[in-house]
């Protein structure tokens, strides 16, 4: 079977591929279909946390499988609990909302920092400001909300409410802190623009701006978390506690899961049928983060600091 020719056949053609065919892997090692080995230096992009088939990662899912697929998300399942409780008391957080995709871990978060200002300060404070050369998505809102003109072409309009402020630039970032803004968005560096980090400094000036104004700190950890920067997630080298953190490709290391964790401000947020997923928290899913989650190593990844510039929240 010629899988190239079928593929630019059948499949809509939004990737420019290369000419070839993955058959299988293992750790780093990836297999075409002739055999030819290839070293995976991306990871499926930042997605396969310990590796192709990594073994204790299908014994934990292939376990799953055979107990429960999926069930509607108006019932409890176990893995999906244990991995909201790992999430909390790793990160400080103190709700979670799962989901299948980067994407819609942020979607989440724009739906309820908005909330959180609309239920505090009725209508007209909706707008959030992000970064130029920012990458939040490529939904609707998240691709408003990613600050890349190149990106805000073909599909307009965008949606409104997002303000652009350029990265490490606090006085334009304050300047555009009206009385119409509800959160600030932030990556703290900066993947599809560029490996760009930002200042701890800048960062410190953002969360003190937003515990003043009650502004909402959202950091995107969609492309950092899950130990790729040296700790869980990021926000944990800038001395900083955020309002909310959004993240997923490596959490259930090659299984769609995205999350959306909620700090003590906003915890209560999203009420019955505010916000939803079919899939999201799936127990397969929930059961491979289980197993990521729970051997990364916390001696080499902290905790929250415990004096940060926004206070930790009382452990649960």
């Amino acid at each position: 079977m010629d899988f190239i020719k079928n593929d630019r056949e059948f499949i809509a053609n939004t990737y420019v591929r290369f000419p070839m065919v993955a058959d299988r892997g293992k750790g780093a090692a990836v297999y075409d279909t002739d055999g030819k080995e290839y070293i995976d230096l991306g990871s499926g992009i930042a997605v396969n946390s310990f590796g192709i088939c990594d073994d204790e990662w299908i014994a934990a899912v292939e376990k799953q499988l055979h107990k429960l697929q999926h069930l509607s998300n108006l019932y409890y399942t176990q893995p999906q609990v244990t991995l909201a409780e790992m999430l909390c008391n790793k990160t400080g957080m103190r709700k979670v909302f799962f989901c299948n995709s980067g994407a819609e871990a942020n979607e989440c978060a724009v739906k309820c920092a908005r909330k959180y200002s609309h239920d505090k300060y009725g209508d007209g404070r909706y707008n959030i400001v992000t970064l130029e050369n920012s990458f939040h998505g490529r939904s609707m809102a998240t691709l408003s909300a990613t600050g890349q003109a190149s990106m805000h072409v073909h599909f307009g309009p965008f949606l409104d409410g997002f303000k652009y402020a350029k990265a490490n630039d606090f006085d334009a970032l304050s300047a555009l802190c009206d009385g119409t803004v509800c959160a600030v968005m932030l990556e703290l560096v900066q993947g599809e623009g560029g490996v760009n980090p930002l200042k701890e400094e800048y960062v410190a000036k953002i969360a003190k701006l937003c515990d003043e104004r009650d502004i909402l700190l959202i950091i995107d950890e969609v492309q950092t978390g899950n130990g790729r920067t040296g700790t869980l997630y990021a926000f944990m080298q800038y001395n900083i506690i955020p309002d909310i953190v959004t993240t997923a490709k490596g959490l259930a290391g090659g299984l769609p899961l995205g999350a959306c964790m909620m700090g003590e401000k906003v915890e209560d947020t999203l009420s019955a049928g505010s916000h939803g997923s079919t899939f999201g928290g799936n127990p397969i899913c929930a059961a491979g983060a289980v197993s990521i989650l729970s051997r990364i190593d916390d001696k080499l990844l902290t905790a929250p600091p415990s004096e940060a510039t926004r206070s930790v929240p009382p452990e649960r």
